[in-house]
């Protein structure tokens, strides 16, 4: 199979992008793939250091009004650039998983009449998988919700391939990050960068912690890691990073976390009861309504950055460890939500759109 796919601008667009080419490499191991990215965000680092066969276009996204000046005429050619791209690499099938950069990527596979895909990760909609509605053959949605948000006669629920991955791991050994094996753990983390917002907050939050009969581990981000390593509390565990967050997620009880796509994807997969605290500052307030679904289903709560404070949190996570009726429920709730098998189901589309 020759595969183009392409993705960018954050974690959230890349790792399921990355966890499909994982998925078609594991199915058939002499499948040619290429990633088409920005050449300065994140997939232009990412992506090459795992090996994969990585071309950059130049491309902005439109921010605000004036930024439409700008954009336009680099769109134009960068759907020049991806044609004459695909011309040369003849796939099967061009997949784009989201950010803007797929924009143009999408365009031109369909203009030269080549099949594609788009995956969405998010309960709604973003604006490139808007724009590229009417030029895609399939269109692949995470949860349940988003199905009829998409104006197109092949939506199909796959869930995000992040799960995949995450059912599957192997958990941690705690010993590894000097845990006690016997105590219920609480993980709080905002994301790889971090919040600021939230990093404030949670200097006054932590010295409530102390004495709790369970454990909590705090990942700072690697930006706010310096204003947190001195601070020391007998059962507070703080680091700036995990690289292996998906190990480290099979032995968290509760979670508070931000509402990102690949985290509720990874969430549901484990089925962990969970506190959001959704980002109010991303488009469409995606985040916020990502929460919102697994809400309505009695499958998380959300507390909103602007309430959160140690009252408000602490009841929160006392309530999901001590209650185990609420605790059960969640869970069951959240099992309901999950696809445990996304990244085959992915696979079987792709198949089925190529006529394999």
């Amino acid at each position: 199979m020759r595969v183009i796919i392409s993705a960018g601008g954050t974690g959230g667009h890349i790792y399921p992008a990355l966890s499909i080419i994982n998925k078609i490499m594991m199915e058939e191991e002499n499948s040619e793939i290429l990633y088409i990215g920005t050449k300065n965000r994140m997939e232009s680092k990412i992506v090459p250091e795992k090996g994969i066969n990585y071309i950059g276009i130049n491309i902005i996204g439109i921010k605000k009004d004036l930024s439409i000046l700008k954009a336009f005429p680099l769109f134009l050619s960068s759907i020049n650039k991806c044609k004459k791209i695909i011309k040369e690499f003849k796939p099967d099938v061009v997949i784009g998983v989201g950010g803007y950069v797929t924009a143009p990527v999408i365009y031109a596979a369909h203009k030269l009449k080549i099949k594609t895909i788009i995956h969405e990760q998010n309960s709604i909609p973003g604006k490139t998988n808007r724009f590229l509605t009417k030029y895609v053959d399939k269109i692949l949605v995470s949860l349940p919700g988003s199905k009829d948000l998409f104006k197109h006669q092949n939506v199909i629920l796959t869930g995000n391939p992040r799960s995949e991955e995450a059912y599957f791991a192997k958990p941690i050994d705690k010993k590894e990050l000097g845990l006690n094996k016997n105590k219920k753990l609480v993980l709080i983390v905002m994301g790889s960068l971090g919040s600021m917002t939230v990093s404030n907050s949670l200097k006054e939050i932590l010295p409530k912690f102390k004495n709790k009969d369970y454990e909590v581990l705090l990942v700072t981000g690697k930006d706010y890691y310096d204003s947190f390593k001195d601070i020391s509390i007998n059962n507070v565990k703080i680091v700036p990073y995990l690289n292996n967050m998906i190990n480290v997620l099979k032995r968290v009880d509760v979670m508070v976390t931000r509402a990102g796509a690949s985290t509720i994807a990874e969430i549901l997969a484990d089925k962990i009861p969970s506190i959001f605290i959704p980002s109010p500052y991303v488009a469409n307030n995606h985040q916020y309504k990502n929460a919102k679904e697994l809400e309505d289903n009695e499958a998380a709560i959300i507390i909103e950055e602007k309430d959160l404070n140690s009252e408000n949190l602490l009841k929160n996570i006392d309530l999901l460890l001590e209650n185990s009726v609420l605790y059960k429920k969640m869970q069951e709730n959240l099992g309901k939500l999950a696809v445990i098998n996304s990244s085959s189901l992915i696979y079987e589309e792709i198949k089925k759109t190529i006529g394999g």
